[in-house]
Formats: C-alpha cells, sequence, structure tokens
C-alpha cells in the first residue's frame, strides 16, 4: 500500500518560513520526479515545486527564489523549504509521486 504523508504545516506570519517534509512508503520513490502542489479555497491545483530523481528541481514562477524542493532517497522523503511567506502562499499543500497523492498540510500565512 503506497502511502504519502506531509507533515510540517501550520501558522505562520508574513516573511516567516516553514519547512514541508513528504514521507513515502510502499513505493520505489527513489524512481520518480516528486512534485509538490498546493491548493487554496476556490482555485485550483496548482504546481508549486517538482524534483527529479537526479534532484533536479523546478519551480513555478511565483515561488522561485524563496522555496526550495529537496529530497532524500535513502529516507524516501521530499521537502520543500518556504522562506519569505507571503499571504497568497496560504493553501493546502500535497506531495505527489507518480500518481499518489499525501493527505495534505494547510499552511496559514497571517498576521
Amino acid at each position: 500500500q503506497v502511502q504519502l504523508v506531509e507533515s510540517g504545516g501550520g501558522l505562520v506570519q508574513p516573511g516567516g518560513s516553514l519547512r514541508l517534509s513528504c514521507a513515502g512508503s510502499g513505493m520505489s520513490f527513489s524512481d520518480y520526479t516528486m512534485g509538490w502542489y498546493r491548493q487554496a479555497p476556490g482555485n485550483q491545483r496548482e504546481l508549486v515545486a517538482s524534483i527529479t530523481w537526479r534532484g533536479v528541481a523546478n519551480y513555478a514562477d511565483s515561488v522561485k527564489g524563496r522555496f526550495t524542493v529537496s529530497r532524500d532517497n535513502a529516507k524516501n522523503s521530499v521537502y520543500l523549504q518556504m522562506n519569505s511567506l507571503k499571504s497568497e502562499d496560504a493553501a493546502v499543500y500535497y506531495c505527489k509521486g507518480f500518481i499518489y497523492w499525501g493527505q495534505g498540510t494547510q499552511v496559514t500565512v497571517s498576521s
């Protein structure tokens, strides 16, 4: 049974930082590009960042220079370091690998 479990969300003030983690099990984690997506109320789910099995990262324009995606294949984990957070970054953040999704973790940016 494949599981992706996100953690690390929470409430942060504008300009603050959070680090999201996604732990995978039941799949050959290192074989896949992993992605972080987010969905705010009333919006479609959008790709925030992705990282190939080799560690090549891509970012949405809206987060370039502020977010950093990384992975540790030995730990079956992928991370999203989010800095200089803005109110528009508030959303539920999801981890995806192949066809599998995590349950999401809420990020709230508010003063």
